[in-house]
């Protein structure tokens, strides 16, 4: 990572840190006193070396000068532990601000940014990079600064008190320490990346495995998958290897130099006694502020290390901010007002890839309260009319509207406020059935979900488990049958009661029992509202108001189910082909054996 990229993440911390500029520079005061109590102590100690030896050695001065020293050595320790007080407010609220504004961002990125990201990966790039703003302001706060003010502060000292070699020889001796500490830390850097790759693709292959479960355990992939995760396991296990091993090398380097500079020091201290020009005390104060200046020192490597990668995984972090929205709100753009929620297309076009149209001068209105239906083959671009209805994405030509207000006119959250769907495949979050009903609206009192999910036909399958409203739905909802999990999608809409409602294939994946009893329910629901309805089993919209049929992204027919049936055309062979499906699992139901009952 380059310096300007470093300077560019620290530019995009500084606001986070100057909204609580008096902790900090409250901190630095604290800092910078703490330091001076730090380098007051070998200075002291000397006045008490000094004072016990020598014909003229008094017992007052020596008493006087070891109670100042303990009292330099606590106010150092508490400046220092009330700087950690006072800054670690700071840190930890720009982490949380900083979370939480990629979180947002994350959320109002496009349909296609969450389509294409790797949900693992996506989430160690977030964890370490607020992990990063914690190390980067540690480091630098209670490490670096203190270690760079303390090297300016022993070095200006040592010149004054003595002469220009002890700080020739400290300065000499710190840019080499530096200097090799930086290179080989440099060096280490390029595995430590490497580790963090390997490190987030084999957590993206844990969790997407994971995720899949079913799916392994279906084609009994276990061993293909474990493989496939040891790979990255394997380059991870390299990678730490090679850099740990490098780390003795730095260790060995920064010891040679420390002892290379402070045997010199000290041959120019024991010289200057010989010569009668400093006394002991002198020895012990250039010793004692040696090793108060090195022992920081010693983690310089590790925490030039961590910076880096602190940088790093900021600059991975700050990268997602930077992510464009595809869908934006206009400046300046206004609430949907909804007066009836006719919904129209006007000439739309549009395609995920500029190479490639999904939808080609599609047409059409559903009119206040109607309900219009849409078939057609898989991949002819039912689906995306009900994205693009929700704004997910915009249109490439034409528009859409809502009581003729254009959907890039007003504001995405008022236009997903006032539309309902039900899906066909209902994903629900780990949390208890009750939440995921109440999700619809948060806060609506529970009388109204309760009212809710009576009308979805699911409160006494509720009321009856064992935890009831408190049972957990699982990972995605997996512990609910699918068509338990549809009527949960469909309380969750009535709660949210929105105008316009879209049953996106909303029973296909149903059994035909389960299918008719759900088709009741969301007829019931769909009562008096705008309603858009993507479907596959023709049988459920034969009583729409109008049926479009699609065929690769265009409508080649319209009109109500007599109409399309008296036109002979697709629709009718549509019909015909399901029909015969229909009639053909009938008879191999029939046909079927039924099974004896075995003694267990």
């Amino acid at each position: 990572m380059s310096t300007a990229s470093e300077f560019s993440v620290l530019r995009k911390l500084v606001p986070y840190l100057l909204e609580y500029r008096g902790r900090v520079l409250l901190a630095l005061a604290f800092l910078i006193s703490a330091k001076l109590a730090n380098i007051s102590v070998p200075i002291l100690m000397k006045g008490i070396v000094d004072g016990l030896t020598g014909p003229g050695a008094i017992a007052a001065v020596p008493v006087a000068l070891l109670a100042a020293y303990g009292a330099l050595r606590l106010s150092s320790t508490l400046f220092n532990e009330l700087r950690d007080i006072v800054f670690v407010k700071v840190a930890q609220s720009a982490m949380r601000r900083i979370a939480l504004e990629i979180f947002h961002h994350l959320h109002a990125l496009s349909l296609r940014f969450h389509l294409e990201r790797q949900t693992g990966g996506l989430t160690r790039d977030i964890e370490r990079g607020t992990r990063g703003i914690s190390t980067l302001l540690s480091f630098m706060v209670f490490s670096v600064l203190p270690t760079l003010l303390e090297i300016a502060m022993v070095t200006g000292f040592l010149i004054y008190k003595f002469d220009i070699w002890f700080g020739v020889i400290t300065v000499g001796a710190l840019l080499l320490y530096i200097a090799s500490t930086f290179a080989i830390s440099e060096w280490r850097t390029a595995h430590r990346r490497t580790m963090n790759e390997m490190d987030s693709k084999a957590n993206t292959r844990a969790i997407d495995s994971l995720l899949n479960y079913e799916t392994v355990k279906y084609f009994g992939n276990e061993g293909w998958e474990a493989k496939r995760y040891d790979e990255n396991l394997s380059r991870y296990e390299n990678a730490v290897v090679t850099s740990e091993t490098s780390l003795g090398l730095l260790n060995s380097v920064q010891a040679m130099i420390i002892a290379l500079a402070v045997s010199l020091l000290m041959w120019r201290a024991a010289d200057g006694i010989v010569n009668g020009a400093l006394t002991l005390g002198d020895l012990v104060m250039v010793n004692a502020l040696l090793i108060q200046l090195y022992i920081p020192l010693n983690f310089l490597g590790v925490m030039y290390r961590e910076m880096k990668q602190a940088f790093t995984d900021m600059e991975k972090m700050f990268k997602l901010l930077g992510e464009n929205r595809e869908v934006a709100d206009k400046p300046g753009a206004t609430e949907l007002q909804v007066n009836g929620a006719a919904v129209r297309f006007e000439n739309v076009d549009f395609g995920y890839d500029a190479r490639r149209a999904i939808l080609k001068d599609v047409s059409f209105e559903i009119p206040a309260g109607h309900r219009v239906a849409v078939v057609g083959a898989s991949g002819s671009g039912k689906s995306t009319l009900a994205r693009l209805l929700f704004r997910f994405y915009d249109v490439n030509r034409g528009r859409i509207t809502i009581d003729g207000q254009d959907l890039r006119d007003v504001t995405q959250s008022s236009v997903r406020s006032a539309i309902g769907i039900v899906p066909q495949d209902t994903v629900l979050f780990n949390d208890t059935i009750l939440y995921n009903i109440a999700y619809g609206r948060p806060g609506a009192p529970r009388e109204e979900v309760i009212a809710a999910a009576d009308v979805a036909h699911i409160r006494g399958f509720i009321e009856g488990l064992p935890d009831a409203w408190e049972t957990t739905v699982g990972e995605r909802g997996l512990k609910l049958s699918g068509g338990e999990k549809q009527r949960v999608s469909i309380a969750r809409t009535v709660l949210k009661d929105p105008p316009i409602l879209v049953f996106d294939e909303a029973t296909s994946a149903l059994d035909s029992k389960t299918e008719k009893s759900i088709q009741a329910e969301l007829r019931q629901i769909s009562e008096n509202r705008t309603t858009l309805v993507i479907a596959h089993r023709l049988s459920t919209i034969v009583d729409a108001d109008q049926i479009l049929v699609m065929q690769e992204g265009e409508i080649v027919e319209r009109g109500t189910f007599r109409e399309l049936m008296a036109l002979g055309g697709r629709f009718a062979e549509m019909w015909r082909l399901q029909q015969e499906e229909d009639r053909a699992r009938s008879t191999a139901a029939r046909d079927e054996p039924p099974q004896l009952a075995t003694n267990p």
